[in-house]
């Protein structure tokens, strides 16, 4: 049997997935929805959905379930959705609303029909994936069918020769990054997906992740491949290391991106087994642009553009990008220009590997009238093994500072010193950390220090942290 999909309680073939496809588009023409919102786990059955909606020409909208209520009911009324499928524990969450049951390949759902809602959507858009920005509030990407086809055809081109035959799905399927990567391109590419429910892969909410529960479930896949986010692949090599184990050898290849990743990370992984390669891209651009290959990797960098991709460095060091880009934002009728502005600063070598400074908007003048990314920074830092989480500030400042959250809660006031002495040497003097103050909490949704995606709340920890900050003594640095 040509086993496409493993979930932990079915192998699924080629015509058994196919008919489950073929049922849910029925249900999908019988219903009349036209825009669908769903809020599901990793299954067969969201990839019945999400391939049923395609072919229909219907969109999909994708919810992550990390997402706030305020954020789900927004990018409803925003969207237009018609309907909506959940997962039946989650329905509680949506007062007022009467549910029906329906099995969408083997798994029982609920779904509902929304009020009708003015919709304006791009033409052809096929699928709206959100992003929650730094303020929190979600906005919406429109995606058409040959955009992200065109992505999936690039990356299953590019990582053809490795001969990857198992595909662990790592992400939710609601990240759009996974959608893509870790479903499009593997199915196009024949590529069996085993995919598990997140709790049985340790990652709970958008930042909870615990890595023995991934580490065993890797081991048990016996997957080729797997996408990480770098505070996985953080947290994985800590208990690597910790342990004294390796990754198992039916590893080939582990795609990082999401954020910024940093050689020393990279190198850590390398030892301990793990084949992990930096790549880039924005939702903007249908998830990847740019990714690091075996024999065609350099370390700092985020890779070359891949074949649907073309990256350019604008006059002010912004890096713009061309090919497979959106149809345009939710509520905004201009379309997009030919070459998207990604409001990130990087540069492009001679052999045209791509590298990532920072974004525009973040940079620090300092005092001195030095400019910094604080991205630049915090990479460095996280590159050592006792800091988990930094944001760094100083604009205006004579020096930088950062709040630290530790590797292990108890990790000592001078292991993470010493931390901060060892990065400061991978940095020119204007860019080094001369003070530094430890986290009253975990950069997480649930403490208000970061967005549903995960991305640290800047303002926020800095009004948590400012009196700690202004306290300290600039230490000297070696």
């Amino acid at each position: 049997m040509n086993v496409v999909l493993e979930d932990g309680q079915q192998h699924w073939s080629a015509m058994v997935l196919q008919q489950a496809v073929d049922e849910a588009q029925t249900w999908l023409q019988g219903n009349a929805t036209q825009v669908l919102a769903s809020v599901l786990d990793n299954s067969a059955a969201f990839v019945a959905l999400d391939e049923a909606l395609l072919a229909a020409k219907r969109v999909h909208v994708p919810l992550p379930p990390f997402f706030t209520a305020a954020q789900m009911q927004h990018a409803l009324a925003a969207t237009g959705a018609d309907t909506l499928v959940l997962e039946p524990a989650w329905a509680q969450a949506w007062p007022g609303l009467t549910w029906q049951a329906i099995n969408v390949a083997g798994r029982d759902l609920v779904t509902t029909r929304l009020p009708n809602a003015p919709r304006v959507l791009p033409p052809g858009a096929a699928k709206i994936t959100f992003t929650s920005g730094t303020t929190g509030t979600p906005k919406g990407v429109c995606l058409s069918h040959a955009a992200m086809d065109n992505v999936a055809q690039g990356l299953v081109t590019a990582l053809s020769p490795l001969g990857i035959a198992r595909h662990l799905n790592a992400l939710p399927f609601s990240v759009l990054l996974e959608n893509i990567a870790g479903l499009m391109a593997p199915r196009q590419q024949g590529t069996t997906l085993i995919t598990l429910g997140m709790q049985a892969l340790g990652l709970q909410g958008s930042s909870q992740f615990d890595a023995p529960t991934f580490h065993r479930a890797v081991s048990e896949s016996r997957a080729n491949s797997l996408i990480l986010l770098p505070q996985m692949l953080r947290a994985w090599c800590g208990y690597l290391q910790h342990t004294g184990q390796r990754a198992p050898d039916c590893l080939r290849f582990v795609a990082v991106g999401g954020a910024a990743v940093g050689a020393a990370l990279l190198q850590a992984a390398h030892a301990l087994g793990i084949p992990a390669y930096e790549g880039y891209g924005l939702s903007e651009g249908a998830s990847v642009q740019t990714l690091n290959l075996p024999g065609a990797s350099k370390p700092g960098s985020v890779g070359r553009p891949l074949g649907h991709a073309q990256v350019r460095c604008a006059a002010d060091g912004e890096l713009e990008v061309s090919g497979s880009l959106f149809s345009g934002y939710l509520g905004d009728s201009m379309p997009p220009p030919s070459w998207w502005p990604t409001g990130d600063l990087g540069s492009i070598d001679d052999d045209g590997f791509v590298f990532v400074q920072g974004r525009k908007k973040h940079v620090l003048i300092t005092s001195f009238g030095r400019n910094v990314s604080p991205e630049w920074v915090e990479t460095s830092l996280c590159g050592q093994p006792d800091i988990l989480q930094a944001i760094v500030f100083g604009d205006g400042e004579p020096s930088l500072s950062a709040v630290l959250w530790p590797m292990a809660p108890d990790a000592s006031d001078a292991a993470l010193q010493a931390a901060v002495d060892r990065s400061n040497t991978l940095l020119p003097d204007y860019a080094r950390l001369k003070r530094w103050t430890r986290a009253r909490a975990a950069f997480r949704q649930d403490t208000g220090l970061a967005t549903a995606n995960g991305r640290a709340q800047r303002p926020a920890i800095w009004a948590l942290h400012a009196d700690l900050l202004s306290t300290l003594t600039p230490t000297p640095i070696p």
